[in-house]
């Protein structure tokens, strides 16, 4: 099948390659050179220009965005309007909010042209491991969308969820989940760190992945990340997609409960102050209320 991906970044080119290694043409569109490059390497054909990849495309077109969510994607989509025609198909897989995915929908609807907003999950470990893809839009776009999702998602790691905006919803609501794991894991090795005897913590997310109810990806990840328990080259700013904001409002706008995830969005948002005013605030009061020590920052 032929596709046409917009950007070529860590998630694209590696999206792209996989999709070459199952027989599919590829078309990559990217404004790093290198980047066109490494895909014309591969197998595939490098566009400079928008009007290029689409000219380079047989109808009805395939086209799949793995840019940056909001603005780039924005103007991306809007430029793609006046280039596309009925019967094309257009498939998003950036982290985008889901109720801009439905507006888009319903906007390409109107064109003729199919619309599949597409979460999808797997990093750089995709090309290896495959990409886990949840798709929202109509079953008929799906299903002919299918064999590019069967080539980049391992088996049964792809599957039709829902309407427009079901693919992102879902993929919003898996890195919610993703913030609480993480945090969770970040809490108890830091616990760990701090026992009263020395521990192998890269030997315990090892020991712990084998057959035990916290196994995960994410621990054994962990094992590899704590081979350097000192984390000496990194600071503890840690940032956020976006989804996790998204996740806790949802969660807020619909009344469910959802504490974990909301915390450690918080204890992301707490990591990028180095002297926090809420910390010295109630320093200062515990000063003049018990005339407790304070630290000098």
């Amino acid at each position: 099948m032929q596709i046409g991906i917009i950007g070529l970044g860590k998630m694209g080119l590696n999206m792209a390659k996989r999709l070459l290694a199952g027989n599919h043409d590829v078309v990559g569109l990217d404004h790093h050179a290198e980047h066109r490059a490494e895909l014309a390497a591969a197998g595939g054909r490098g566009a400079e220009t928008l009007d290029e990849l689409v000219g380079a495309l047989s109808a009805p077109r395939t086209l799949w965005l793995m840019i940056p969510a909001g603005a780039p994607t924005e103007e991306t989509l809007s430029l793609l309007q006046s280039r596309l025609g009925r019967g094309d198909l257009v498939i998003e897989g950036g982290n985008t909010f889901y109720k801009d995915s439905i507006r888009r929908a319903e906007t390409f609807a109107g064109l003729g042209i199919d619309y599949l907003d597409t979460g999808t999950s797997g990093g750089v470990w995709g090309l290896q491991v495959g990409y886990c893809l949840m798709v929202g839009g109509t079953e008929a776009a799906f299903r002919r969308a299918e064999p590019l999702f069967s080539a980049l998602a391992p088996p049964a790691g792809y599957r039709h969820v829902g309407p427009s905006g079901a693919g992102h919803f879902t993929k919003m609501v898996h890195n919610g989940i993703e913030y609480g794991l993480l945090q969770a894991y970040a809490e108890g090795f830091e616990l760990l760190n701090a026992a009263p005897f020395p521990l192998d913590l890269p030997g315990l997310a090892h020991l712990w992945n084998q057959g035990s109810v916290i196994r995960s990806w994410l621990l054994e990840l962990s094992e590899s990340a704590l081979a350097d328990p000192g984390f000496a080259d990194i600071g503890d700013y840690v940032e956020d997609s976006g989804e996790g904001r998204w996740t806790v409002a949802e969660a807020i706008e619909r009344n469910v409960p959802a504490p974990v995830i909301t915390l450690s969005l918080l204890t992301r948002l707490r990591s990028r102050q180095s002297h926090a005013f809420s910390g010295r605030f109630i320093a200062a009061l515990r000063r003049e209320f018990g005339g407790h020590k304070v630290h000098s920052s």
